[in-house]
């Protein structure tokens, strides 16, 4: 963070815990590593022990309040979609997630979602997290959005996209920012075991792998004032 200046840092946690899901220690060990925010996706449910700790009244401004899933979840699921918050600075920020529909569970209309949730946001810097397996709606919800956020930021495939730019409108868009994990892997999981289910069919207990790890990061630089991006840049940090 002190090396590129980094003011603001969200996280995607939601295969923390081993690769399925986050459990509260694990989100305190990311905010305590300097995380303001912390979205999930998909697997946001696989540690039980993460209801009671997002489960925390929407104007708090505390940790569990700061840990969110899918916007576009069923009412009545624990936390919340989206986070608005201030710097130190004193500029104002907000994180939305949201899931896609196609090849996905199911879950409401993320473009319709996205309209609903600006409606409402004050902040002009407004970063996206579209936890999505097709690269074609990550792409339509980047443009349908362009110049109404500051970055849509694609994550779920674990594979890093080459395709960072800067729309026409302003948006800073990736498809998929890829994972922080073990590259000599299918994605995340030990390569034999992956391997075997798809020579055989048979289900099998995946573990995670743990050879080559890799961080990858996307960082993002905008105007605090109207909330335009004006770079993006990928990272991969490793061994």
């Amino acid at each position: 963070m002190e090396t590129n200046a980094v003011d603001l840092l969200v996280i995607n946690g939601e295969n923390a815990a081993g690769g399925f899901g986050i459990t509260p220690s694990i989100a305190e060990e990311l905010f305590d590593l300097g995380a303001h925010v912390i979205t999930t996706g998909n697997h946001i449910w696989d540690k039980k022990e993460i209801f009671e700790y997002m489960t925390v009244p929407v104007e708090s401004h505390g940790r569990g309040r700061r840990v969110i899933r899918p916007a576009n979840y069923a009412v009545g699921t624990p936390g919340f979609g989206v986070y608005e918050g201030e710097l130190p600075t004193g500029q104002t920020y907000a994180v939305i997630n949201l899931q896609g529909r196609v090849f996905m569970s199911s879950c409401d209309d993320p473009f319709r979602k996205a309209d609903a949730l600006l409606a409402k946001i004050t902040a002009k810097v407004i970063l996206l997290d579209f936890h999505g397996e097709a690269t074609s709606e990550k792409v339509a919800l980047g443009w349908y959005l362009d110049g109404r956020v500051t970055a849509v930021l694609g994550t779920h495939t674990h594979v890093p996209t080459a395709d960072e730019r800067i729309l026409h409108k302003g948006t800073a868009y990736q498809t998929d920012v890829g994972m922080s994990g073990p590259f000599d892997s299918v994605i995340g999981v030990e390569q034999e075991m992956v391997i075997q289910r798809f020579l055989t069919g048979m289900p099998g207990k995946f573990e995670p792998a743990k050879a080559n790890p890799k961080m990858c990061a996307t960082l993002i630089e905008c105007d605090g004032g109207t909330g335009r991006a004006h770079g993006i840049r990928r990272f991969m940090l490793g061994e």
